[in-house]
């Protein structure tokens, strides 16, 4: 599995199989994680799926010199294939600032309900946070680096738990807009604003209680990319972050560049049954998702490489899906499982671009810009592997995606890149400097 440069400011959909592991990349060495895959098979020679965790020690920033640095993580609900590994990352070498959790945790503990080993490394850990948090403010301080917690969403159950001491600085709730990022003001370049979950839905099943997001990101000159996270919502639920939305006067918190599709691609998304039980497409969500869509919107499907063709009873991703999202933009979905090929997938990184927003970057301008970094630092640092550009140049990786010719912000980048010449620095910034 190659390894890969985080962007100075952007986003990497991390090849995982059927499963979401995102790394926002905020910029001035603070990032975020949502969610985690890291399985076993990345360890193996001819793995197709990537070693999160190795990655991200190898490519997060340093701010004291030594010890990588994760400011945020953030679980959308505790299914395995969005935790899977959290333990290992508890036990790596990096520091998480700040963890944001959902009170669902803690009703399925009440309810004794069965979770996975590391969902429950999760929740002992935000338990530890809540616990120390409590002890620094009984001490008049405010608690350090990597024992921050934010806790998402409201329980009707709250008061049975421990997390109900905790001051309301410490709680935020759908339709509030996250501008601090592990103690430190980020609104120049960073909001999150929260769709879910929902008071209505603290009971439901677990997927109904994902936390759903819009993220901003802005650059120096004011551009903004804006992310949708949607965990593993289905229609009814997504359909009410919209009009709930549009209800209030948020309209633009539902914007978006790039989609995370919910649930892997899942088709639950925009099927559901009708007034005759029988299965059928939700048009006015395609709709709504196509009216909020920038005009170069892309979606992403994090999983497996999708199937000749749909069958009853298949776990996502759903061609029916991907067909459907395809139907709303200009571009592709890109699947994380055969970008850009199958046998040897890629991360699928957007860079923010000033004056352009979120660009998708070509593996090859990720590997040259590494290249020239640790020729000038002298080497010692693991970057790219050497053979990716020569594997993959820039003319078979747009025929292996299957992108179209550039249009919109593309062609605006080409543009860009034919005035100032090959051979001028790009605008972004990849990685965090010198080792």
């Amino acid at each position: 599995m190659v390894e890969t440069e985080l962007p100075g400011q952007g986003v990497v959909f991390w090849p995982v199989g059927t499963g979401d592991s995102t790394t926002i990349v905020v910029g001035d060495n603070l990032v975020m994680q949502v969610d985690l895959r890291d399985m076993k098979a990345a360890d193996e020679d001819d793995a197709v799926v990537a070693a999160v965790i190795d990655r991200l020690e190898e490519t997060l920033p340093r701010p004291d010199g030594t010890t990588p640095y994760l400011a945020v993580f953030a679980l959308t609900h505790a299914d395995s294939d969005h935790c899977c590994g959290f333990g290992d990352l508890l036990e790596s070498s990096i520091l998480i600032g700040e963890i944001w959790a959902t009170p669902r945790l803690w009703r399925e503990l009440s309810e004794d309900k069965p979770m996975c080993e590391d969902a429950q490394r999760f929740q002992d850990e935000v338990e530890r946070r809540v616990d120390a948090t409590l002890k620094a403010i009984k001490d008049g301080k405010e608690p350090p680096s990597g024992d921050r917690v934010r806790i998402i969403g409201y329980d009707e159950d709250r008061k049975l738990h421990s997390y109900a001491e905790l001051p309301d600085e410490y709680f935020t709730f759908p339709g509030d807009v996250i501008t601090k990022i592990d103690g430190q003001d980020v609104e120049d370049r960073f909001e999150a604003f929260v769709h879910a979950p929902f008071k209505d839905h603290c009971a439901g099943d677990r997927n109904d209680t994902s936390l759903a997001l819009q993220v901003q990101l802005k650059a120096s000159d004011g551009t903004v990319g804006r992310l949708l996270f949607l965990g593993d919502l289905a229609y009814p639920i997504i359909k009410m972050i919209f009009e709930n939305s549009e209800a209030a006067g948020n309209s633009d918190r539902v914007e978006w560049d790039v989609l995370l599709s919910p649930h892997h691609c899942s088709k639950k998304a925009m099927y559901a049954d009708g007034e005759d039980g029988e299965e059928e497409l939700k048009q006015d969500l395609l709709d709504l998702l196509q009216a909020h869509a920038s005009p170069d919107a892309r979606v992403i499907a994090s999983s497996l490489p999708f199937r000749e063709k749909d069958e009853k009873g298949n776990n996502p991703p759903h061609l029916l899906a991907r067909d459907a999202y395809a139907s709303i933009t200009d571009y592709e979905v890109l699947c994380t499982g055969e970008y850009p090929s199958k046998e040897e997938p890629r991360p699928v990184v957007f860079a923010l671009e000033p004056g352009l927003g979120l660009e998708l970057v070509d593996v090859a301008d990720l590997e040259n810009k590494a290249r020239r970094m640790w020729e000038a630092a002298g080497g010692g640092r693991r970057l790219l592997a050497a053979l990716g550009a020569s594997r993959y140049p820039a003319t078979a990786f747009a025929a292996g995606a299957g992108l179209p010719h550039p249009r919109g912000t593309d062609a605006a980048r080409a543009g860009v890149q034919q005035a100032r010449g090959d051979k001028a620095e790009p605008a972004v910034q990849i990685g965090f400097g010198a080792a």
